[in-house]
């Protein structure tokens, strides 16, 4: 957990038009997240009317391996077709975008322009699309962004009527398996908050690592009851 003693307030950001893949992976590395050409990091945030701690998370590619239920995910979902390209927003992922937001309580976005620039493929990262079909039907999208040595998870969405498969989940574990075959170390896969959250599907991934805002990634786990975390390593 955060030392309360020597806590520091972080709330930075700034706007770019190009991000080179190298220095994509130092901002990862510190913290930094975007959307669109905004990029932010920030240690404290509003949550059910609660101030929380922020914690990036990452995944250490080398140590990573899939769990009983991640396997079960990957199965059940290998009649779909799954292809990767440049990233793309049309009328047809925009309209699921908008049954997908419905699904949300909390902070529901407006747009998925919330999230990426007008056209994600020309900047200002090399952001790339996973792609998932059902025959032809087009049923889950994910953006993801790469840099030398890492892959970020930037937004992904899925159609209501498969909420039974698993997609958001499914999506990730496809956008991980594409890091490995591409030999990168890091994968981030966003921030979580201190306690129980909405966002705790990401805490729930083998080689984690949280960090400590101090210039540190260190080993993380996080307890399913009381959402309560704990540092060890360096």
């Amino acid at each position: 957990m955060f030392n309360v003693e020597n806590f520091a307030f972080i709330n930075e950001q700034f706007f770019v038009s190009a991000v080179e893949p190298a220095n994509l992976d130092r901002l990862l590395a510190d913290g930094w997240r975007h959307f669109g050409h905004h990029f932010f990091r920030y240690n404290l945030a509003f949550y059910t009317d609660e101030i929380r701690f922020v914690y990036p998370l990452r995944i250490d590619l080398p140590k990573f391996s899939f769990s009983k239920s991640q396997r079960r995910i990957l199965k059940r979902n290998s009649d779909l077709r799954v292809e990767y390209g440049p990233a793309t927003i049309s009328e047809t992922i925009i309209g699921m975008f908008e049954r997908h937001a419905k699904r949300f309580t909390h902070s529901v976005p407006d747009s998925i322009f919330d999230f990426l620039a007008e056209r994600p493929a020309d900047g200002p990262c090399d952001t790339r699309s996973c792609f998932v079909y059902n025959a032809d039907q087009l049923i889950a999208i994910s953006f993801f962004d790469v840099g030398s040595v890492s892959l970020s998870s930037v937004y992904g969405i899925f159609e209501p009527d498969y909420a039974d498969r698993s997609l958001g989940i499914f999506t990730m574990l496809r956008e991980i398996e594409y890091a490995v075959e591409n030999k990168l170390r890091h994968y981030y896969h966003g921030y979580v908050y201190e306690g129980n959250s909405f966002y705790d599907y990401k805490k729930r991934f083998r080689a984690l690592e949280v960090y400590d805002w101090n210039g540190n990634w260190r080993k993380a786990q996080f307890q399913n009851d009381s959402g309560e975390t704990s540092f060890s390593g360096g």
